[in-house]
C-alpha cells in the first residue's frame, strides 16, 4: 500500500468549517423535538399545530438544499453557507417570541428552514468530496459527525437550559450560536477551500445530468430509499422525547435521551463512512435498515421506558448513516459533474418525506392518543427499502 500523503492545510480547513456548520445546524434542527411538549403545554396548542411547522420546515429546507446544491456545482459554496447561517440564526432566535401557531409556521417553517437548507450538508458534502475524492466516504462521515455531536452536546446543554429557564431561552441561545459561527466560517473557507472548489469545477467533465439520471432504475431506487429514510428520521427525532415523557420519563432525562442519540449516531456514521470506502455504500445502508426493522418491531411489542430507551439509542446509531453515503451513491452511479444538484434533489425528497413523518406522527397522536399506527407504517416502509436496495448495486465496471 503506498504511503498516505499528509493532509493539505486547505483540505483540513474544509473539514473544520464543514464540521462546525453541521455541528450548529445539527443541534438547532433537533431543538424542536426537545421543546415540543414544553411549547404545546405552555401555549395550549395541539401537537399537530407545531408538527405542521416542522412539516413546512422540511419542505422549505429541502427545496433550499436542492438550490444550494445547484449553486455549489457552479461556484464556491462559501457565500451560500454564510448566507444560510445568517438567515437561520435570525429565524431560530426569533422562535423565542412565538405566541401563535402562525408565528412558528413563519419563523421555523420558512425563515429558519431557508437558512438551514442553505447552510446544510449539501454544499458541505460537495466541498468535502472535491477535497477528498479518494476517501469521500470517510471524509463526509467526519463532517457529518458534526451533526451527531451537535445533537449530543447542544441538546444536552439545551435540555438543562429548558429545565432551568424555559423553552424560549433555548431558541435565543441557538440564534446566537449561528451568528457567532458566521465570521469563523467565512475566514476558514476563504483561507482553504475556495480555490480547490473552483479548480474542481473546471476539471469536472463527466457525469449524468438530472434528466439523464432519471432514466435509470438506480435514480428512482435512491429516491425511494431516501424518502423512506426521511420519513423514519424526522418522525423519530420530532417525537421520541414526547414519547419518552408519555411513558414516564421526566423532561430532563427524556431530553438527554435525544442528546445521547447523537453519540450513537456518531458511532454509526463514522463506521458507515469507513465501511463504504472499503466495500461501497450499499452494505452500510442495508445494515442500518435491518437495525431499524428490529427496533420498530420492538417498540410495537413493548413501550416501557427501557424499551423506549433501547429504541432511541439503536435508531440513533442508524440516524445519520445514509447522509455521507448520498454523495458516494451519486458519484458511483451518476458521476461528479452534477454532484451538488443530484445530491440536493435526493436530499430534498428525504426532507419532504421527513416533513410527512413529523406531521403524520403528531396527527396520529392527536387523533388516536398514541403512536402505534405510525410505528406500523414505519415497519412496513422499511420492508420496502429492503426490496429497493438490490437495485443500488455497484454498476458494472464502477
Amino acid at each position: 500500500m503506498p504511503p498516505r500523503s499528509p493532509l493539505p492545510a486547505g483540505a483540513a480547513l474544509v473539514l473544520v468549517a464543514g464540521f462546525a456548520v453541521l455541528f450548529v445546524g445539527g443541534g438547532a434542527r433537533f431543538a424542536i423535538g426537545l421543546t415540543l411538549k414544553a411549547v404545546v403545554d405552555d401555549l395550549g396548542w395541539g401537537r399537530a399545530e407545531l408538527g405542521l411547522a416542522v412539516a413546512l420546515f422540511q419542505v422549505v429546507s429541502a427545496v433550499c438544499m436542492f438550490l444550494a446544491g445547484r449553486m455549489s456545482d457552479r461556484a464556491s459554496p462559501r457565500l451560500v453557507l454564510a448566507g444560510g447561517l445568517l438567515v437561520a440564526g435570525i429565524g431560530i432566535g426569533a422562535m423565542s417570541l412565538v405566541a401563535a401557531p402562525w408565528h412558528a409556521l413563519l419563523l421555523y417553517g420558512v425563515v429558519f428552514a431557508a437558512g438551514n437548507g442553505a447552510a446544510s450538508l449539501i454544499p458541505v458534502s460537495v466541498m468535502v468530496t472535491r477535497a477528498f475524492p479518494a476517501r469521500a466516504g470517510l471524509a463526509n462521515a467526519a463532517v457529518t459527525a458534526g451533526m451527531s455531536l451537535g445533537q449530543l452536546v447542544m441538546i444536552a446543554v439545551l435540555a438543562a437550559v429548558l429545565v432551568a429557564i424555559g423553552w424560549r431561552s433555548v431558541f435565543v441561545w441557538l440564534g446566537a450560536a449561528h451568528l457567532i459561527l458566521l465570521p469563523l466560517l467565512l475566514g476558514a473557507i476563504r483561507g482553504g477551500g475556495e480555490a480547490r472548489d473552483e479548480a474542481h469545477t473546471r476539471r469536472a467533465a463527466t457525469g449524468l445530468s438530472i434528466r439523464q439520471a432519471a432514466r435509470t432504475r438506480a435514480f428512482w431506487a435512491l429516491l425511494g430509499v431516501y424518502a423512506i429514510c426521511g420519513l423514519d428520521d424526522f418522525f423519530v427525532s420530532t417525537h421520541v422525547v414526547a414519547l419518552a415523557q408519555d411513558r414516564g420519563l421526566d423532561a430532563y432525562p427524556a431530553g438527554n435521551l435525544l442528546a445521547v442519540m447523537g453519540l450513537t449516531a456518531l458511532i454509526g456514521v463514522m463506521a458507515a463512512g469507513a465501511w463504504s470506502d472499503r466495500a461501497g455504500p450499499l452494505w452500510p445502508a442495508a445494515a442500518s435498515f435491518v437495525a431499524r426493522l428490529a427496533v420498530f418491531g420492538l417498540i410495537l411489542i413493548d413501550q416501557s421506558p427501557v424499551s423506549v430507551t433501547i429504541f432511541a439509542l439503536v435508531f440513533g446509531a442508524t440516524f445519520l448513516v445514509t447522509a455521507p453515503l448520498t454523495v458516494v451513491f451519486v458519484n458511483q452511479h451518476f458521476g461528479s459533474r452534477h454532484l451538488g444538484g443530484l445530491t440536493g434533489l435526493i436530499t430534498m425528497v428525504h426532507h419532504i418525506a421527513g416533513g410527512l413523518g413529523a406531521y403524520g406522527g403528531a396527527a396520529t397522536f392527536d387523533r388516536l392518543g398514541g403512536y402505534d399506527a405510525a410505528f406500523v407504517l414505519m415497519l412496513g416502509s422499511n420492508l420496502l427499502v429492503m426490496a429497493l436496495l438490490p437495485l443500488l448495486r455497484r454498476p458494472r465496471g464502477g
